[in-house]
């Protein structure tokens, strides 16, 4: 999933309340400002949702502890980056998708399983600004623990994050860009049933080199057919 993690740096602030204050070290953003011109306009905002197994809800500061920990893990951001997160970057990441939810009204959700309310990962809908051919549109993509890979709850929450894109959104198609030796990722939008157009070239950025994406589509019809 490249669009929630395409991201560049610079330094912000933050408000609290009526008091603005510097956060130390950087900050990132998406590639690009979150232009709502980018996405195609949605019919309602996206809730948070629960499902069999996860609690799926819009990022928040407090996420930050939780999310360094897993983020560090340089299996987590293989693809694109190769390398775990430092604190800064995640909570340059967790800013961009705190913001990302005000300016479009949708996201990617925070993953905390049921059971036990840990944060295992994150999934949900963005925009993939790194692919301009294809814009505007809305990509579904998900990033776990790898304690949690071979779980099922990619599909189970990609499969939410659909359900939500068509059903409340009111969008008419949604993609995922697997990086195309991401063989897992690759299978899970095959799970779901997206269909694969053929390869994409992402271009470099500041953070890595040029890549080669999957592009998969589903279309609102076919979805709704697959879920009765």
């Amino acid at each position: 999933m490249f669009g929630a993690s395409d991201i560049c740096c610079r330094s912000r602030l933050v408000w609290d309340g009526d008091r603005k204050r510097r956060e130390r070290g950087a900050t990132c953003q998406h590639d690009g400002m979150a232009d709502p011109s980018l996405a195609p306009p949605v019919a309602a905002p996206l809730p948070d949702v629960v499902t069999d197994r996860l609690d799926l809800r819009r990022f928040d500061l407090a996420d930050l502890d939780e999310l360094a920990e897993l983020f560090a893990h340089v299996e987590v951001w293989r693809y694109p980056y190769g390398r775990g997160f430092t604190r800064g970057e995640t909570l340059a990441f967790l800013d961009s998708q705190i913001r990302e939810w005000s300016d479009l009204g949708f996201g990617c959700w925070v993953a905390r399983r049921i059971d036990d309310a840990r944060i295992i990962g994150y999934v949900g809908l963005s925009v993939p600004r790194f692919l301009a051919k294809i814009l505007p549109a809305v990509e579904v993509g998900w990033r776990f623990a790898p304690s949690a890979w071979g779980l099922g709850y990619a599909t189970e929450g990609a499969t939410a994050a659909l359900d939500e894109a068509f059903d409340t959104l009111g969008l008419t198609s949604v993609c995922s860009l697997p990086q195309d030796d991401n063989a897992p990722s690759a299978r899970v939008a095959e799970r779901l049933g997206m269909k694969l157009l053929g390869e994409v070239a992402i271009p470099a950025n500041d953070r890595r080199g040029e890549l080669t994406a999957l592009h998969y589509v589903i279309e609102r019809d076919a979805w709704q057919s697959r879920r009765g």
